[in-house]
């Protein structure tokens, strides 16, 4: 990945509670690339996340974007940094009482001085890009998982950010809107040329979509490489993951004691 780099993360560690959940993260995302970052839950994908949008300060490290370090900006420079940057929550999060054109049109009305007239041409032209342009009267609850999505995707979108984050954009979809998702958030990248990071336990379909590859586990970079790399890869806890193998490092069953004590069996 020897492309300018847009995000930078530099043994970046987060304790919480003195427990330790970050530890001496370090990380690289191209200009124009989309990167995933797998692992099981609970190994700090998305507490790393938060950490890039500047949610979370490091204990210790930093996290740079576009030659900026993120904790030192001030409330004001954070605000403007975060304008550049588009964020795609789990299952979309997407305003209930508010139509679709309204959901896409929000950021424009909130960050620009557009006019109506400029807003109502740029809403179009995104629910467009996601296949959508129909819905635009419609409200959340008449869309379906995947339509829903797809409407959020455009709203995230709709400021042209340079840097986009997914949390588990696949979650819940049928097989066809996970495809299309995919292809979608694929698309988009390149054609706005922005930078994409997506967190996800989805292998197959980030496999088919995505640029490079980091594997967390217990708050540490465990792989790192190419989708073609990662498949080759003979590291246990990676092969287990991405064939998905019932039994590993990850381990079929919980420990307890030895079963034929548990059962008040006799030797």
């Amino acid at each position: 990945m020897s492309q300018p780099v847009l995000v930078e993360i530099r043994d970046l560690n987060f304790t919480y509670d003195k427990r330790p959940v970050l530890q001496g993260i370090n990380m690289s995302f191209p200009k124009g690339k989309l990167v995933a970052i797998m692992g099981l839950s609970g190994c700090g994908k998305t507490t790393l996340l938060r950490h890039i949008g500047g949610a979370l300060k490091p204990t210790k490290g930093y996290v740079k974007i576009d030659g900026q370090v993120l904790h030192e900006l001030d409330q004001d420079g954070l605000y403007a940094m975060r304008r550049k940057m588009g964020m795609l929550f789990q299952f979309g999060a997407l305003f209930t009482d508010m139509s679709v054109y309204d959901n896409v049109a929000f950021q424009m009305r909130e960050h620009t001085d557009l006019p109506e007239d400029l807003i109502h041409n740029l809403v179009i032209m995104k629910l467009n890009a996601v296949g959508l342009r129909g819905t635009q009267n419609m409200m959340p609850s008449e869309l379906s998982g995947g339509m829903a999505r797809r409407v959020a995707l455009a709203r995230t979108m709709a400021l042209d950010p340079m840097l986009i984050m997914y949390d588990e954009p696949f979650a819940g979809l049928d097989p066809i809107s996970l495809t299309v998702i995919g292809d979608l958030i694929r698309s988009l990248n390149d054609a706005l040329g922005a930078t994409s990071i997506i967190v996800t336990h989805d292998i197959q379909e980030s496999l088919k979509i995505v640029d490079y590859v980091y594997f967390m586990a217990n708050g540490v970079i465990v792989a790192e490489g190419t989708p073609a790399e990662l498949r080759a890869c003979e590291t246990d806890f990676v092969r287990q993951f991405v064939h998905g193998e019932m039994d590993g490092p990850v381990p079929f069953h919980y420990p307890g004691v030895d079963y034929r004590q548990d059962l008040n069996l006799r030797t």
